[in-house]
């Protein structure tokens, strides 16, 4: 590290970071990637991604790329990339956790996006079959394909807005990532409303991982929390969007215990049927 009349004012602050902090980022970015394990374990092991809605999906790809394309271009963060060559290697992962948190949910559910493709039912576009009194078609492997196009080149478009502004624009990066910041909140907001009703469309979870459900949907309150204890009311856009993405998931997740609890029942009571049948006929068979 260098000494510290070398050090600039501003990344003077990073120099020295607060351990109790510390661990507390590295606590929620372990969360993180612990959380979507059993979704991408679900689909790996089933091989299928049958039960994703391709609107959640989209949502939720897009909804990231804008966070972290925002986070990446704010001033602030790449100000403290910039005092890595002043401060040294571990104040410098300090400073910069946030960002990886960021980075890491992003990349989670951009692999949630990959696997929705690769394991795309091809055999049945899906378990829903529309009845006489619903017309709506039922997905099929050209809007999985859609979901994707459309999530590349989003990503794309961001990346290249982003470089043109930094190299030619700088003073307009600002105003960029609070556009960006507004979109990944408004998409983050509504992503779980087309899940929710395709869910409830095909009264089963099938792929959908109720594990990732019951780590995410208590972490997005209480991420929630500690971030209205540091900003106060004044900062309800910044926390707001992790309450009503809470509650939906919640919504969500309420549902898929119902469903895999209503299963669970029926087979039981499925096989008691069973015995129960071939205890009365063993007798029939004795006589024979």
């Amino acid at each position: 590290m260098e000494s510290w009349e070398a050090i600039s004012d501003d990344c003077k602050p990073l120099a020295h970071p607060n351990l109790g902090n510390f661990g507390l980022s590295i606590f929620i970015l372990l969360g993180i990637l612990v959380s979507y394990l059993p979704q991408h374990a679900k689909i790996i092991i089933r091989r299928s991604s049958e039960g994703l809605s391709p609107w959640f999906v989209l949502l939720g790809t897009t909804s990231g790329t804008c966070a972290i394309a925002n986070i990446l271009v704010l001033p602030r963060s790449r100000s403290d990339i910039g005092c890595c060559s002043e401060i040294g290697g571990f104040p410098c992962a300090a400073a910069l956790l946030g960002i990886a948190q960021v980075g890491a949910q992003w990349s989670c559910f951009f692999l949630i996006m990959l696997l929705f493709l690769v394991f795309f039912p091809r055999d049945q576009t899906t378990t829903v079959e529309p009845d006489e009194d619903d017309h709506q078609s039922p997905y099929t492997i050209r809007q999985a394909l859609g979901v994707v196009a459309l999530s590349i080149a989003h990503f794309f478009v961001v990346f290249l807005v982003s470089v043109v502004l930094l190299a030619r624009f700088p003073g307009k990066l600002q105003l960029w990532a609070n556009i960006l910041g507004i979109m990944a909140t408004c998409l983050a907001s509504i992503q779980y409303i087309p899940q929710i009703w395709t869910t409830w469309r095909l009264q089963h979870v099938y792929s959908l991982s109720i594990p990732m459900m019951l780590i995410q949907t208590p972490g997005s309150f209480v991420f929630a929390t500690s971030l209205a204890v540091r900003l106060g009311a004044s900062g309800w856009s910044a926390w707001g969007v992790y309450i009503v993405t809470g509650c939906l998931q919640g919504v969500l997740l309420g549902m898929g215990i119902w469903f895999w609890y209503r299963d669970k029942r029926e087979q039981k009571d499925a096989t008691e049927d069973g015995n129960h049948t071939a205890n009365e006929q063993t007798p029939l068979l004795q006589d024979d």
